[in-house]
């Protein structure tokens, strides 16, 4: 069956009743009947802007009801939503619109200033659609009157499930490139763990409308980590095409564990989204703070996926949500179901160790498929359900979407090992791989090393030129209370072989993780140099 969601979409909400939840905003509830109206307002809004089938349309605003609602409204429309990093400079911005051939952008007043600032050099852009803020500026359009105008029954355009979307990587190696998803793929991506874990899977649209009505319906999927990144979108957007419930933080610019404590207990949130330690560990020492407080029994499943989730911050979790499954993602931006890894109260695995997903291998450089046991490092590759590739951009395409025995995989450059029992032990992206006297060190792994010491906040790690290593091994952490560098050092030294242990250990405050938790690792080596006069 061709899957388009906003076939998906239109199916579900006409089955829906008003006393279905799809968004929830602080006080604010906006239900599914009303949902389909608005979003099938916002569709023939975008068309009559000059917007065609195919066109692109960027989302520059942060975690709030007109992401989805915009989202929806996009797919409805047969148009390709594009995520923009909100923390972009104007550089950034024009970078970002322009490459993804973006035709409409929807803008949150908060960002006036900067989309004053760059509108001009981006000709291409039919449609600006403003969000809030007051007098709507004289060269965009009131995203609440296209909204709210005009017929709010379905659209009946010829939709493909080859229709795409593009999911903007962060760029941490080079400028920022679109990973170019279709409705089928990214639909058949997240079907094959269902498949895997023998649960039904809906094949035709009456089935998918009978589980929406019987499961999805129920859903209350929080992102706490930003829409605009894949983590936030991916949950956010299954639960939505499913009939369920999206749920925002009323606190959009900055990460409150109070305010999402409160959130989960207002409005029964099942899941949420988050991204490791970033947001794990606030969140633990808030509820550890206020025994009781919250009535989190809701909770069912709380999913990472980005960065690594330490085993102890887990722990803590499950002593005040003991019902609740922890789960770690391993995914990217180029693919999805890499590997997972379940806690409950009841155990759990260790941190970064992974049960491998389908269609999913691990190879060598020179495309061996590594044994099980060997303790031969190699890289992590996907087959099966992966995006066309990345956006305008074949060549970076061709080093990352390869064939393999017949195969086409995504293989975004995560370095694991396979263990005796199958499963993967994540490394590290080969990128920030440091080489110290000829041996290999993956920062996550001295990262977590650090974490688990209890006067460890965060920590990062990176190279650093060195004279007699070629590069000496360098962590940066940020505390929770005083300890000294020899005291880290040791520490690692009796968790890990000694040359994986950092030769220096650098303090600073903040160590300037994206709202997302990713690391900034380059800013991080910046300081790392200036602080040892390199």
């Amino acid at each position: 069956m061709d899957w388009n969601f906003g076939d998906m979409l239109d199916a579900v909400g006409a089955a829906l009743g008003p006393s279905d939840l799809a968004l929830a905003h602080g006080d604010r509830k906006i239900y599914w009947p009303e949902f389909t109206a608005r979003t099938n307002r916002l569709a023939r809004g975008l068309i009559s802007l000059g917007a065609k089938a195919g066109d692109k349309a960027g989302f520059y605003m942060r975690n709030q009801p007109e992401y989805m609602e915009a989202m929806a409204g996009c797919f409805k429309a047969s148009l390709s939503p594009v995520n923009v990093n909100y923390r972009y400079l104007d550089d950034e911005l024009v970078y970002i619109i322009d490459n993804s051939d973006s035709t409409v952008v929807f803008f949150d007043a908060e960002f006036m200033a900067e989309v004053e600032r760059v509108r001009q050099r981006l000709p291409r852009v039919v449609g600006w659609v403003q969000i809030g803020g007051g007098p709507v500026a004289p060269f965009a359009q009131d995203y609440e009157k296209l909204a709210t105008s005009g017929d709010p029954s379905p659209l009946a355009p010829k939709r493909s499930g080859d229709d795409i979307f593009l999911l903007y990587t962060g760029g941490t190696t080079g400028l920022p490139k679109g990973v170019m998803w279709t409705h089928n793929i990214w639909r058949e991506a997240s079907m094959e763990g269902v498949r895997k874990m023998g649960l039904p899977v809906p094949e035709t649209m009456d089935e998918h409308v009978q589980n929406a009505l019987t499961v999805g319906r129920f859903s209350r999927q929080l992102p706490a980590c930003p829409l605009m990144h894949g983590t936030g979108w991916f949950t956010a957007m299954g639960a939505m095409l499913n009939g369920g419930a999206v749920v925002t933080l009323s606190e959009k610019t900055k990460f409150s564990p109070v305010n999402l404590w409160d959130t989960v207990e207002a409005n029964g949130v099942t899941s949420m989204a988050i991204v490791g330690d970033a947001f794990a560990k606030p969140m633990l020492q808030t509820l550890d703070e206020n025994p009781g407080r919250w009535n989190l029994s809701s909770v069912l499943n709380i999913v990472s996926s980005g960065v690594m989730w330490s085993s102890e911050v887990k722990q803590g979790l499950l002593k005040h949500i003991r019902q609740t499954a922890l789960t770690d993602s391993f995914g990217a931006s180029e693919a999805v179901g890499f590997g997972s890894s379940i806690t409950t109260a009841d155990g759990g695995t260790q941190t970064s160790k992974f049960e491998i997903g389908v269609n999913c291998k691990v190879f060598t450089e020179d495309d061996r498929e590594v044994l099980p046991g060997s303790g031969e490092p190699g890289f992590i590759a996907r087959g099966g359900a992966v995006p066309l590739g990345y956006y305008k951009d074949p060549e970076k395409t061709a080093k990352t979407y390869k064939t393999i025995g017949g195969m086409r995989y995504a293989i975004p450059g995560d370095w694991c090992t396979v263990e005796a029992d199958g499963s993967i032990t994540l490394l590290g992206r080969g990128s920030n791989c440091i080489n110290t006297a000829g041996e290999k060190v993956y920062p996550e792994e001295v990262e977590e090393a650090l974490k688990s010491h209890t006067a460890v906040r965060d920590a990062l790690v990176v190279g650093v030129p060195d004279d007699k290593w070629g590069q000496a091994v360098t962590a940066v952490v940020s505390l929770e209370r005083d300890v000294s560098e020899d005291e880290l050092r040791a520490f690692v030294q009796g968790k890990l072989a000694r040359y994986k242990a950092p030769k220096r250990v650098l303090f600073k405050d903040n160590l300037g993780r994206a709202p997302n938790g990713k690391a900034d690792y380059k800013s991080i080596k910046e300081f790392a140099l200036k602080e040892l006069g390199l």
